[in-house]
């Protein structure tokens, strides 16, 4: 009997010993789970900030090849606009028929854009010859171009006028008000917002002006460099 009575204390004594050990060990337990989904989180930040460099890098080069590197030394003749203006989301546009057009549709392909009344004045008709001129000079990278009228006021542009630029090429004609052009597109101090052709990058960037009354032959120069620049990102079509 003593025999019995001296093992049972001990068996208590080992059970009250081991309950504090158990539970220590799951005590030690969540912080180990916590830092390995700190970790895995870290690692997923990681990974999506890689992809996202990785996408823009060919373009954030073009620009740096355009923009920074000259090693030709040459100057460009049209003006950089730095900062660039993106395109307003809420740029209220129409085309002809009143239909609304949303200004996204206008990305995607490098824009050279025409502003004035539909009434057309010289300058107007100038700057429309012009642009087509060059876009068929571009030879086989022309699909990367897209011409773009915007009428400034309500006045309906003439029907020759139309047949005119639309002979043997597409071009996109919409209306949007002067004041709210006013919020992307701006003309050089001294002048109108009429007696310049304006260059848009295929992400919906304002990137460059040209002096009024353009020369066709520098004019061409400078949208080639932007078409070599952004050769490794930009593809024709929308």
């Amino acid at each position: 009997m003593s025999g019995s009575n001296s093992s049972a204390p001990g068996s208590v004594a080992l059970r009250e010993e081991a309950a504090p050990l158990s539970l220590a060990v799951h005590a030690m337990q969540p912080p180990a789970l916590e830092d390995d989904d700190a970790r895995r989180t870290a690692s997923g930040r990681l990974k999506m900030l890689l992809v996202l460099l990785i996408c823009a890098a060919p373009v954030v080069a073009s620009y740096l090849a355009f923009y920074v590197i000259r090693p030709d030394g040459r100057t460009n003749y049209s003006e950089l606009i730095a900062p660039q203006r993106p395109l307003p989301a809420d740029l209220p546009l129409t085309d002809l028929q009143g239909a609304a057009v949303k200004a996204e549709s206008l990305k995607g392909q490098w824009l050279l854009v025409v502003v004035s009344g539909g009434a057309c004045d010289a300058v107007c008709e100038k700057h429309l010859w012009l642009q087509r001129q060059l876009r068929e000079t571009l030879g086989r990278e022309k699909d990367r171009v897209d011409k773009v009228w915007l009428i400034a006021d309500d006045a309906q542009p003439r029907a020759q006028t139309l047949a005119a630029i639309r002979t043997n090429t597409e071009i996109t004609v919409l209306r949007a008000p002067a004041g709210a052009l006013a919020a992307w597109l701006a003309p050089a101090a001294g002048h109108a917002l009429g007696e310049h052709i304006y260059i848009v990058d295929p992400l919906g960037n304002w990137m460059m002006r040209t002096p009024a009354d353009p020369e066709p032959a520098k004019l061409k120069h400078d949208v080639e460099k932007l078409l070599r620049a952004s050769a490794g990102w930009d593809k024709p079509g929308r």
